[in-house]
């Protein structure tokens, strides 16, 4: 059972409508006059915080051309937690009739009720100045109240769209000013996001029953009754799923066995 192999890229496809939500994100920087003087894209990457801090403090010497670029966000996997709260019958099918290879006949999609997983997000903004950062928590924050739903194409071949539920739990706030001189100012913002999300078992595919025989035996108690009838039935054309096709009925007797 848990040797076949399926990939229904469930967890890939949250990770990335996460990232998405927070791909275009810009800053302005302006004079004393009021007038931009530069406007930029906030990069943003898949890695923990502590990979980025070691990076901004990886040059003591301060002879490296190039440092680390800020503001910078960054966002990771925290964690995975079964949600009992949202669990749906384990029997339940969803089922979906689609074309077979040679497209000739039609086979039966089954797939079983997925299974309720919150996925809990880490992610921090990272800034060198205090107006870089609240100018990007300024458009992060209004859309979560506390949540932000976005709308994933989680299984295409059984048509599975869902609505997933982004919720901000916490925001933490830390300033890394003080230390020697030669330290690189850091302000970081970190985000606590739980996505509640669902996880797919395999996809189990059934072509169409054409054709049925059932027969009939006389005095079941005999330990060997012999057959009297046999009643066939099938299918005049090809099935199609909403097809009202007839059958081929063929009826064979037998007189005393």
């Amino acid at each position: 059972m848990l040797g076949q192999y399926f990939y229904n890229e469930s967890l890939r496809k949250c990770i990335i409508a996460f990232g998405s939500l927070f791909n275009d994100i810009y800053i302005s920087r302006r004079n004393s006059a009021g007038t931009e003087v530069q406007s930029m894209k906030v990069p943003l990457a898949y890695g923990p915080k502590q990979k980025f801090m070691v990076r901004l403090d990886a040059d003591p010497n301060l002879d490296q051309k190039v440092a680390i670029t800020l503001p910078r966000i960054g966002f990771e996997i925290a964690g995975l937690d079964y949600d009992p709260s949202r669990k749906l019958n384990r029997i339940m099918k969803r089922k979906k009739v689609s074309n077979t290879e040679d497209k000739k006949l039609k086979q039966m999609n089954t797939q079983y009720s997925p299974v309720p997983y919150n996925l809990n997000f880490e992610m921090f903004v990272m800034t060198k100045n205090s107006d870089d950062g609240i100018q990007i928590v300024e458009q992060i924050l209004p859309f979560f109240q506390p949540e932000y739903t976005v709308t994933i194409n989680e299984v295409p071949e059984m048509d599975v769209v869902r609505d997933v539920p982004i919720v901000l739990n916490s925001i933490g706030y830390e300033d890394t000013y003080t230390g020697s001189f030669t330290e690189r100012r850091a302000i970081i913002y970190t985000f606590n996001f739980v996505a509640k999300a669902y996880v797919y078992g395999p996809v189990t595919t059934a072509k169409p029953i054409t054709k049925a025989e059932v027969s009939a035996y006389a005095n079941l108690q005999d330990k060997t009754p012999p057959r009297v009838a046999k009643v066939t039935l099938e299918t005049s054309s090809v099935p199609d799923a909403d097809d009202n096709f007839g059958f081929n009925e063929t009826i064979s007797e037998w007189v005393d066995g």
